[in-house]
C-alpha cells in the first residue's frame, strides 16, 4: 500500500525516527482539504512511545478538522534543525508518518494525555495544570495511529 523509499541509501532507522519524534517540538500535519485540495498546517505535537501514536490539541472548528473529519488519512512530517560538517550545508534528518487521525472522545484519557502533551512544552506540572483546567472544555485532542513511517537523512546541497 505504501510506496518504498526511493532512496533508500539515505534511509533512517525506526529509532532515528522515534528519536526525532521524540525531540522535536513542531511538524506539520497535512490533509485532504476542500475541492480536493491538500492542506497542511504547522503544529506543537507529542509522540507517546508507548502508545506508538501522535498527539496534538486543535479548536472545536475549523478547516482542520473538518477535513480530518471528512477523511481521516493523514500525512504528519517532522524534520530536525540538522547539523554541518565541513562546509556549508546542512544535513537534516525528516520522519514522515501517514495515518488515521480521530478526535479523542474518552474524557478521561484525553486528560491524562494532555497533561503529558502539556509536560513537553510547559516548565512546570502546576502550569499544565493550570491551562488544563481553564481550557480543557474548549479542545478537542487529535490522536494520530501510525501505520507507516520513514525517515531520511538529506544532504541539502
Amino acid at each position: 500500500m505504501f510506496r518504498p523509499m526511493r532512496r533508500f541509501k539515505q534511509e533512517v532507522s525506526r529509532e532515528e525516527c522515534i528519536k526525532i519524534l521524540t525531540e522535536e517540538k513542531r511538524a506539520v500535519f497535512a490533509v485532504n482539504g476542500d475541492d480536493g485540495y491538500p492542506y497542511a498546517v504547522p503544529v506543537n505535537f507529542w509522540y507517546d512511545s508507548e502508545a506508538d501514536r501522535i498527539y496534538f490539541h486543535c479548536s472545536k472548528a475549523g478547516h482542520k478538522l473538518d477535513a480530518m473529519l471528512k477523511d481521516d488519512r493523514v500525512c504528519f512530517t517532522v524534520y530536525n534543525t540538522g547539523y554541518q560538517k565541513e562546509d556549508w550545508s546542512y544535513y537534516v534528518t525528516s520522519v514522515i508518518v501517514f495515518g488515521r487521525a480521530k478526535v479523542m472522545d474518552n474524557e478521561e484519557e484525553k486528560r491524562e494525555k494532555i497533561k503529558r502533551f502539556g509536560m513537553k512544552y510547559y516548565p512546570s506540572e502546576a502550569e499544565v495544570d493550570e491551562e488544563i483546567r481553564k481550557d480543557f472544555s474548549r479542545v478537542n485532542f487529535v490522536e494520530i495511529t501510525i501505520e507507516h513511517m520513514t525517515g531520511k537523512l538529506v544532504h541539502e546541497k
